[in-house]
């Protein structure tokens, strides 16, 4: 594919393995990874500088595990409110669905409150730690094209001057209006009517109250959440025929909150918004050497903050394959898997919720409110939304994993839990401390090098497997012989013998985005290795070792 690029001659010509365009969430989070791994990267954004207002206010407990992933979780957490409840309100003021959830199966609060730009920083100014990365601001890109072997953009500088960039692969995360989706043609098909809420911040909160409340007013529906650093917010929906001028507009400014406050003329307004909700997702989500992630590839309601987090889990499934790949470790069919796995994004999950908040009939709304004060009564129903079992976790059922012969119930494809651990050094973490950015082959009790070949070892050496046996942490100091790099940790909390016995299997091999890619019993797990590795296009043994010495 060729797109037509300008005559005039560029002053500046960069290079990189990856080019990424757009210095959102997505593109910051695959510039973390991919720097981790010792890629070059250079990203591009058109802006002059990270967008500064708020937008996402909830961040589930998968985005903090990616974020732990790439060093930054602790830089990340004094910007959130951690075990963010969600109260679904009647007209009348009843709380008819307290979602609390108090799970932490993977390691952090399910559900937390956070202010975007504060946590975009952290992973802008996370970009410092490798010298291989760069981001370039004020950048427009004008076209761009490509070949069997590299990507080409022809840039437009902040005083008209030309640049242009070569990479070997480029990734669009470039938002719902993507400049390289609409180039390459691609369908972005929508599934719901769009519709208008205006987004009021303000600083010293003048409520107060904790949590995000959902007020489901037939005249007008509205939002109020508490946010980190004493920020309140306020949605309210548009109604037909309005503008975001009018309703911006001070006495009607007032009239919306005085909805919600007693006072609505002693606030200290940050900013308002009107924001667009709706879902599309892309056709295709790869086309030769560009990808499309994050909202340039599917946009959805902002309802459970999955727009944010289904951004996330894009970058963090791509970028450990995209790194394989980059690094000679993997056939590029590996990426085909990406569009496999991640175009089903939570975008249902989203629409089920705005139509809980707005039913488009009123009466919707009463049947609606007459349902959750009965089903209120019935402990398993009330369970069920208290702690939040209606979001489904994503379960990819193909892709780069094994699942010939996995029951519904088969945790293949889904997310490995994240307890806490007991170290050898009598130090307790979490897991995923353990594993790094890597594979991990984690066997109970038993040592997963068992039954492998030296050719198998190597190969999945080369791809930076940690091999990890658990015991009880009563038996973390028993002297023991372990096959070199087989690391030991205790089961603090008795989470992952649990684990291994409801699913009655001994190993997992779990992937870097932390999903469980096989299953094996330590006479199977030779063979599933082989049959994974094949699946993943990795380079043998000794192709990756030949690769790094090149390089």
């Amino acid at each position: 594919m060729t797109t037509s690029t300008p005559d005039i001659q560029p002053a500046v010509q960069h290079t990189a393995q990856v080019a990424i365009v757009g210095a959102g969430p997505v593109g910051l989070m695959m510039a973390n990874y991919l720097g981790q791994m010792g890629i070059s990267v250079l990203v591009v954004e058109k802006l002059a500088t990270l967008i500064d207002y708020p937008r996402a206010i909830g961040i589930d407990d998968e985005s903090l595990r990616a974020m732990q992933a790439v060093g930054l979780v602790n830089d990340v957490l004094p910007h959130t409110t951690p075990w963010h409840a969600m109260r679904f309100l009647t007209p009348k003021g009843r709380c008819f669905a307290d979602i609390q959830p108090m799970t932490d199966e993977f390691g952090w609060s399910r559900r937390n409150a956070f202010i975007q730009p504060q946590v975009d920083a952290v992973m802008y100014h996370g970009l410092q730690r490798f010298p291989q990365v760069r981001c370039l601001f004020s950048r427009e890109v004008e076209a761009f094209s490509q070949t069997g072997d590299s990507v080409t953009l022809n840039l437009k500088g902040p005083d008209g001057e030309r640049e242009t960039v070569r990479a070997d692969w480029l990734v669009a995360c470039d938002g719902g209006a993507s400049f390289i989706r609409r180039t390459l043609n691609i369908p972005f098909e929508g599934k719901t009517a769009p519709n208008q809420w205006i987004v009021i911040d303000i600083a010293n909160d003048p409520l107060a109250t904790p949590h995000v409340y959902l007020c489901c007013d037939p005249v007008r529906p509205y939002v109020s959440a508490a946010l980190p650093h004493g920020v309140r917010r306020f949605e309210f929906m548009v109604m037909p025929g309005e503008t975001e001028a009018q309703l911006s507009e001070p006495h009607n400014m007032r009239r919306l909150l005085s909805k919600v406050l007693p006072d609505p003329d002693r606030v200290e307004l940050i900013r308002q918004r009107v924001y667009t909700h709706n879902a599309r997702l892309a056709e295709r989500f790869r086309i030769d050497r560009v990808l499309l992630a994050g909202d340039a590839a599917h946009i959805m309601p902002v309802w459970q903050g999955q727009g944010y987090n289904s951004g996330m889990r894009d970058a963090f499934n791509l970028a450990w394959k995209l790194a394989l790949v980059v690094n000679g470790k993997a056939g590029e069919t590996l990426l085909d898997s990406y569009q496999q796995e991640r175009r089903e994004a939570m975008i249902d999950l989203s629409v089920t919720a705005g139509y809980v908040l707005a039913p488009p009939k009123r009466w919707q709304g009463a049947v609606r409110d007459g349902l959750s004060w009965l089903l209120n009564y019935l402990p398993p129903v009330k369970r069920y939304f208290l702690e939040m079992r209606f979001k489904p976790m994503p379960q990819y059922r193909e892709g780069a994993l094994l699942t010939d012969g996995a029951g519904k119930t088969s945790p293949v494809g889904k997310m490995f839990i994240q307890p806490q651990v007991t170290l050898e050094s009598g130090e307790s973490v979490l897991l995923d401390e353990v594993i790094g950015a890597n594979f991990a082959i984690i066997g109970w009790g038993c040592n997963p090098q068992w039954g492998l070949d030296a050719g198998q070892i190597a190969r999945w050496r080369a791809i930076g497997v940690r091999f990890i046996q658990v015991v009880p942490e009563v038996q973390i100091h028993r002297e023991q012989d372990n096959a070199p790099g087989t690391l030991r940790v205790g089961d603090t909390q008795n989470r992952l013998k649990s684990w291994f016995a409801l699913h009655n299997t001994a190993i997992a091999v779990v992937r870097p985005d932390r999903f469980v890619a096989a299953l094996a019993i330590p006479q199977t797990l030779g063979a599933q290795l082989t049959a994974l590795a094949e699946k993943m296009a990795l380079a043998t043994g000794d192709t990756a070792h030949a690769e790094e010495k090149v390089a």
